[in-house]
């Protein structure tokens, strides 16, 4: 097993065109589309990684109704295995409203069986066959998994796996405590977006924030958008790009990027090539609506990432 995803599985309402901003007050307004696709940074992580030519298997929750029915239709398509995805008889499968405009969007999401998911539902024989973990959506499952994560992610890497951690976006606005801080100095890689990093080391900008979060002892590569991605090992820092591409929707492009990357690892490669193809991935996976309408497979990754551009940015200088 090349790798195994934990973290968030629910489908995505996904609402795609011009203006995609509601107007309350009973008025019904016309959007150009909108869509029910694969949705949870896991969920896409997972199948961007199939399609990459991985072997995957998702750990994750869903409830027992045509939502997590759907789901787990989509990944077991995709080639995602979700012998490990739990069924909650109680609870509803968790689902996402997502409102695309350009390269921007707005989300809503309720919970429902997502944010149930514990260390309990980690199957230990499942880690003990990974070549990597990745942990995704942590704030979503804070409370449930929060408190196990380390550990979990000690078995693995016991277990001769390596391990990576996107807390994605707190929505309480807390952005950790204890049992985050453990699980950061437990992880060998985290992988933030700009704004995430900054909240997580409590510094105001980029530069101050990825000295704080290397020192904890993991390598970090930052996620820029459209400017690609700044890894940082140590004190040594790379910036990466690739050339543009015009966006339809930028959904789940950092989750596609995740995948890219983990499988530039699993190739051998080094960090700032790893995030080329990261970048490669998360760039073409914007070419369609949704996660992974255009996740794409590696022969194609793997030629946009050989355009890429490695810089090495000067100390303490912004990323560009």
């Amino acid at each position: 097993m090349d790798l195994v995803v934990v973290g968030d599985c629910n489908p995505d309402v996904l609402v795609v065109g011009g203006d995609v901003t509601p107007v309350f007050g009973q008025q019904e307004k016309l959007v150009p589309s909108m869509s029910l696709v694969v949705g949870g940074s896991a969920s896409i992580t997972a199948v961007a990684a199939a399609r990459l030519g991985l072997s995957v298997a998702l750990v994750a929750a869903v409830g027992a109704d045509p939502a997590g029915q759907f789901m787990l239709d989509q990944l077991t398509r995709e080639g995602v295995g979700t012998d490990a995805v739990a069924v909650r008889g109680d609870l509803p499968t968790g689902m996402t409203v997502a409102l695309s405009h350009g390269g921007d969007r707005a989300i809503l999401t309720a919970l429902g069986a997502v944010g149930s998911l514990t260390a309990a539902d980690v199957p230990a024989a499942l880690l003990g066959r990974a070549r990597h973990v990745h942990i995704s959506s942590y704030f979503l499952l804070e409370d449930s998994l929060g408190p196990g994560l380390a550990t979990v992610m000690a078995t693995a890497q016991a277990a001769g796996a390596t391990v990576s951690l996107d807390t994605n976006w707190d929505p309480s606005g807390r952005w950790g405590d204890d049992r985050l801080a453990a699980a950061l100095v437990q992880a060998d890689l985290l992988l933030p977006n700009e704004a995430e990093a900054v909240r997580l080391s409590g510094e105001p900008d980029l530069s101050a924030a990825v000295s704080v979060l290397t020192a904890a002892g993991s390598r970090v590569v930052v996620k820029l958008g459209a400017r690609g991605a700044l890894c940082a090992d140590g004190s040594r820092r790379h910036q990466v790009s690739v050339p543009p591409l015009v966006p339809v929707d930028a959904t789940g492009a950092g989750d596609c990027f995740n995948a890219g990357l983990i499988a530039g690892l699993l190739r051998g490669l080094a960090l700032p090539e790893a995030a080329a193809l990261g970048c490669a991935a998360g760039a073409l996976s914007t070419r369609a609506p949704g996660g992974t309408g255009s996740a794409p497979d590696l022969r194609s990754a793997l030629a946009l990432a050989g355009a890429a551009a490695v810089t090495v940015p000067a100390a303490g200088a912004p990323a560009s």
